[in-house]
């Protein structure tokens, strides 16, 4: 049976979703399509709204609908301390948390030579502009443990080397190869707590 091409078109553009595929990508369309008319509209109009009005803070890169988010404009925030994150959903999940109280650095990006993907320059440029002007003293960096992950703090490391600045990084707690964006608030707040500094491979 063939489905109407606007059906087709939905439910591909459903499937691009993270961790869903063609089958769950059709369940969910169809469930939608069971709902009051007025519900789908809901979710088109909250879908515009967030397009429209949420945005990169230009200090941190964390999700904002003004120019600086809160978090970077909060006087009561450690401003001495920055912990740097790949994804604005990292950013999120460590926020929600409630076991960190300093500021961020969304780098928007990683070091993965196979999918031919790096830090942003502008982002890296950004990031030592921030510890320069706020005097920072430590730079958490809260990544993945995977390859890409070591990868991206071994990188930073090298771009901040001139810098005075301690880098550690979140340490026990988070499994090999899982994700931030997942961890709950006892995992990573075990990762912070029991956070290493990098050492120079110099030393």
């Amino acid at each position: 049976m063939s489905l109407p091409g606007s059906l087709e078109r939905l439910i591909n553009l459903w499937g691009k979703f993270p961790g869903v595929g063609g089958k769950t990508a059709r369940r969910m369309v169809f469930f939608m399509l069971s709902q009051n008319p007025e519900w789908a509209k809901s979710v088109a109009r909250a879908i515009n709204e967030v397009m429209d009005q949420v945005r990169p803070c230009s200090e941190c890169g964390a999700i904002t609908t003004e120019d600086v988010c809160s978090i970077c404009s909060d006087p009561i925030r450690d401003r001495k301390t920055i912990c740097v994150v790949e994804t604005q959903e990292d950013c999120v999940a460590i926020e929600q948390s409630g076991v960190y109280g300093g500021l961020y650095h969304v780098l928007g990006g990683k070091c993965s030579p196979l999918d031919d993907h790096e830090i942003p320059e502008e982002s890296i440029a950004l990031l030592k502009r921030r510890i320069r002007d706020l005097r920072v003293s430590e730079i958490i960096l809260a990544l993945d443990p995977r390859i890409e992950g070591d990868l991206t703090a071994f990188t930073l490391q090298d771009e901040l080397s001139e810098t005075e600045v301690r880098i550690s990084r979140l340490s026990y707690g988070l499994p090999v190869g899982g994700s931030i964006g997942y961890a709950d608030k006892a995992t990573l707040h075990v990762a912070l707590e029991t956070r290493r500094e990098m050492e120079n491979e110099e030393d």
